[in-house]
């Protein structure tokens, strides 16, 4: 399985940046897991289907996606973690979102709250939530439900 977030903008808040490093090194110990910051052009479309590689499962954030538990994340990652070439790319659009037609593409649109995020806390929260599915995969005790 390899885990990848491409995310629109960079984060720059100290704070926030160690939090999702800390997070994603967490992950790391188990799977593949890589990050993807791109830059803000006018061509955003571009810029992430450019950097989805192909096969991979892709997930759009989107506020009126699905909801799931972190078990149910954390069965959806383990089952398209082995189909394929075992990616599972999840796409964090900027202050605007994602480009619509990028969203409406993905193989799945998913919702971390029904209420809107920035995409710095966003970012935040998946990097969270994919520790998270990987310690229930795991039986490691991260998660207490």
């Amino acid at each position: 399985m390899r885990l990848l977030i491409i995310a629109a903008g960079k984060i720059k808040e100290r704070g926030l940046r160690d939090l999702i490093d800390d997070y994603l090194d967490r992950v790391g110990r188990h799977v593949r897991c890589q990050e993807v910051e791109l830059r803000d052009t006018k061509d955003m479309e571009s810029s992430f289907r450019s950097s989805i590689p192909p096969d991979a499962f892709t997930i759009a954030l989107e506020v009126d996606g699905e909801a799931l538990t972190s078990e149910q994340l954390s069965r959806l990652m383990v089952k398209r973690g082995s189909e394929n070439k075992g990616i599972v790319a999840f796409l964090i659009g900027g202050a605007d979102g994602l480009p619509p037609r990028l969203s409406q593409q993905a193989h799945m649109r998913l919702s971390l709250s029904k209420m809107t995020l920035a995409h710095r806390v966003a970012r935040v929260v998946l990097a969270e939530q994919l520790y998270r599915a990987v310690s229930i995969w795991k039986g490691e005790p991260y998660h207490r439900p």
